[in-house]
């Protein structure tokens, strides 16, 4: 009778836990659905700011801009690594791939420190050596462009001031519904080759270059977009790791309530044969004992 109570109480918790992940693949599949449509609607318009980009950069030449200076590696400035997160866990390998490759950029680049969007990052870096210099957490809503925008002008302050000689975002980019892979930006300062390599990796390429007229200066016409870029990017990449984050959260708890159903199915073997053997057991007592009151 122990162990028929105890198999009793693992498949009761089983149960429990069963209806907890699938009531979480829903409401991620929910959230999948919302997400994956507000990306369709962003990236066009994530694509052809890099595109307008591509072609402001390369009518620049011979004007300088603070948003396209060099590193100087006699300053000592930072190198500020932008790391995207989520704010809750069970989300599979999510946070680790984008762990993985922050600390191979941290390893790379002179000086780095770290700017982090999640708790879960802020979690996870607070117990190692990496120097954390911003914290900023959404509470696992729909990124919006005033969330973009308030990360933007903080990278934008401090890399004028001087305090960053170059900007990285690292964020996780969904090529598919089975493929996410952490991907790494550099937001500052701008590079019309990154740029152009970013296009290509998404399947779109500047091929020729159209002539444009800027009033009422080229400098004042780029400082004034270049914000505007940045936000966009951000924004961008905000939009497609909350869609990537709830994907992998999906595909977790559906992997979780498969194998809470076989677990399930195994005990229940157990449970049957236990009690059955129990069945069995006194069964053959009372024939044994009425044997012996006739005897």
């Amino acid at each position: 009778m122990a162990n028929l109570r105890d198999l009793r109480l693992r498949m009761r918790a089983i149960k429990q836990t069963l209806q907890v992940t699938k009531a979480m693949n829903l409401i991620s599949s929910s959230k999948l659905r919302k997400g994956r449509r507000m990306l369709a609607d962003t990236e066009p318009y994530f694509t052809r700011i890099q595109k307008s980009m591509c072609d402001i950069l390369s009518g620049m030449d011979g004007v300088h801009s603070q948003f396209l200076r060099k590193p100087d590696p006699a300053t000592t400035s930072y190198t500020a690594i932008v790391v995207i997160t989520s704010d809750k866990g069970l989300a599979g390998a999510y946070n680790a791939n984008v762990f993985r490759l922050a600390n191979e950029i941290c390893a790379q680049v002179k000086n780095p420190v770290l700017i982090l969007i999640g708790a879960i990052g802020n979690r996870y870096f607070a117990h190692t050596p990496r120097v954390i210099l911003e914290s900023f957490s959404f509470h696992s809503h729909i990124p919006t462009l005033e969330n973009a925008g308030e990360i933007a002008d903080y990278l934008i302050s401090q890399f004028l001031w001087g305090m960053f000689n170059e900007v990285h975002i690292v964020y996780t980019h969904m090529h598919s519904a089975i493929k996410l892979q952490a991907t790494d930006i550099q937001l500052l300062p701008l590079n019309t080759e990154i740029i152009q390599e970013e296009l290509s990796a998404m399947g779109n390429q500047r091929r020729e270059t159209v002539p444009f007229e800027f009033l009422p200066s080229k400098k004042a016409v780029f400082d004034r977009l270049v914000p505007q870029y940045i936000k966009g990017t951000i924004y961008g990449c905000l939009i497609e790791c909350y869609v990537s984050e709830q994907n992998s959260r999906m595909t977790a708890m559906d992997e979780a309530s498969k194998s809470a159903e076989d677990m399930l199915a195994s005990l229940q073997i157990t449970y049957n044969r236990t009690r059955q053997a129990g069945i069995t057991q006194e069964i053959s007592e009372i024939v044994g004992g009425s044997a012996v009151l006739r005897g």
